[in-house]
């Protein structure tokens, strides 16, 4: 008789913690904390069927998202395996892993956003590009002490994907286009200030938050009430140390900087800030690096979504990262930063002047 091997080292942990009446709150824990546990198409292919059989299920009352680790929950996508996608001969399939990627993704970042049941998401750490997917969809986002969230996609000649068209659109003011042409780095105050989370509580209560939830009567109950309820009493005994928000503290100023008339404009405003040494300096430096192509795509993305529903922004992603796998910008992106490690991406168009309009159309054409 042969035995399969078991997977020593699965790249999603699925559980399920029992409650005192018998229900279940069914776990997913990403588990690949060497590489700051990024999306991996494998990974996206376990937690979906997984994410559909708990919707289904009449005893899980609740779905738990956390990640293996404390520097990250989800540091973004499988960054180099889209590069080897990008640039090696395809497979006889026709399909390329990178389309399957964002495909598979965003039909699961909106199963996320459209789930019957609590999610309570736990965002310890770095959450970056496709782990802000998973968290933004949740119904219940927690951020802890050492939360940072970010989408740095320009640095890399993508944009800021994952339904970033629909949730920066509906942060305050111009925050949403700020932090999506800069990728600047939001603590956990910021994210709850743009909408990004729910709730701060310290890191150190996490056992005992669960140990609440288990300890919880659902039957009968409101499932999301619950989770509130839970969530709500550890928020209270966290608040003395909750960060200042510097979005919050600069709003006044992000909405100077960008408002302007033309993106040339904008960023050039925006990178008047960047000589000095606060937040505000720190978090506009990456413009200088940023692909011009990258920065355009954001702002006509995010401009042309202002009035799109979640599944209509998510159509158009698709169709823009698709664009982007084809186009050479983003290969060169990763190839500078990740590949090479030179630092010297070769853009296609060196500054935003001399950006050609039929070359960012291109972008939005399926």
């Amino acid at each position: 008789m042969s035995h399969q091997p078991v997977k020593s080292h699965q790249p999603i942990v699925f559980e399920e913690w029992k409650t005192a009446d018998g229900a279940l709150i069914a776990v997913a824990r990403l588990n690949t904390p060497k590489a700051l546990n990024s999306l991996s198409l494998e990974m996206i292919r376990m937690l979906t069927p997984q994410l559909k059989s708990w919707a289904e299920d009449d005893r899980v009352r609740a779905v738990w998202i956390e990640a293996e680790g404390d520097r990250a929950f989800c540091a973004g996508g499988d960054i180099v395996a889209l590069y080897r996608s990008m640039t090696e001969p395809q497979s006889d399939s026709g399909v390329s892993e990178g389309v399957a990627f964002f495909t598979e993704e965003y039909e699961m970042d909106y199963l996320i956003h459209s789930f019957p049941k609590p999610v309570v998401c736990w965002g310890h750490g770095l959450a970056m590009g496709g782990g802000v997917g998973i968290m933004a969809g949740a119904s219940h986002r927690v951020v802890t002490e050492t939360s940072k969230l970010a989408m740095p996609e320009s640095s890399i000649g993508l944009y800021p994907d994952v339904a970033a068209g629909w949730f920066l659109n509906r942060a305050p003011g111009r925050t949403g286009l700020f932090l999506g042409l800069t990728g600047a780095r939001m603590n956990a105050a910021d994210a709850i200030f743009v909408g990004l989370a729910d709730r701060f509580i310290k890191h150190e209560l996490k056992a005992a938050v669960v140990a609440d939830l288990t300890a919880r009567n659902w039957q009968g109950e409101d499932a999301f009430a619950v989770v509130g309820s839970v969530l709500r009493q550890h928020e209270n005994q966290s608040a003395d140390v909750l960060p200042e928000s510097p979005v919050r503290t600069h709003f006044d100023e992000i909405n100077r900087v960008t408002d302007a008339d033309s993106l040339t404009d904008m960023v050039a405003q925006m990178r008047e800030l960047s000589s000095g040494d606060g937040w505000l300096a720190k978090s506009t430096q990456p413009l200088k690096a940023a692909s011009p192509t990258s920065l355009t795509l954001c702002w006509q993305h995010l401009r042309n979504c202002r009035q799109d529903s979640l599944s209509e922004v998510l159509a158009k992603e698709l169709t823009l990262s698709k664009n982007c796998l084809s186009k050479g910008e983003f290969a060169e992106g990763v190839r500078a930063l990740l590949i090479d490690k030179d630092k010297q991406p070769r853009w296609r168009y060196a500054s935003l002047a001399e950006m050609d309009s039929k070359w960012i159309d291109s972008f939005f054409e399926n």
